[in-house]
């Protein structure tokens, strides 16, 4: 009987520790941001959902030209983050009538080509460590 509640007791130990290993934190922070005014917002996506629907979400204030945002129990894998100066407080991302960006904006690994941010550029990986990243516009 002793024998069978050791192994029971040690298979829960090892359950718990496998499932908090596999919660993690992402921080990020926008690191130039031009003026303090509105907030910037955050988007986490994965490979099969980037730039539609994010897994997470998340505004911040800017202090100081930084803004961060913390994204919790994150499970391991490959991600990207979007993120953008949402100067104006309306929530979304404004754009000229020829499509380019009036509000600045910047991802994960801040590789900016032409264009919008691609997941490949942008990936980067969640495995056994909390994860932080400075992000630029």
């Amino acid at each position: 009987m002793k024998t069978l509640v050791s192994f029971l007791v040690i298979a829960m130990l090892t359950l718990t520790n496998d499932l908090i290993a596999q919660n993690k934190t992402i921080t990020a922070t926008v690191v130039n941001v031009t003026s303090d005014s509105g907030k910037v917002g955050f988007a986490l996506y994965d490979k099969s959902n980037f730039r539609l629907k994010p897994i997470k979400a998340s505004a911040s204030k800017i202090i100081d030209g930084k803004s961060v945002v913390v994204f919790k129990d994150v499970i391991a894998g490959d991600y990207a983050i979007i993120c953008y100066h949402d100067r104006n407080d309306n929530d979304k991302m404004d754009f000229r009538s020829n499509g380019m960006p009036l509000e600045d904006y910047g991802a994960s690994n801040n590789v900016m080509s032409f264009g919008p941010p691609n997941f490949e550029d942008s990936k980067f990986t969640v495995s056994d460590k909390d994860v932080s990243l400075d992000i630029k516009f």
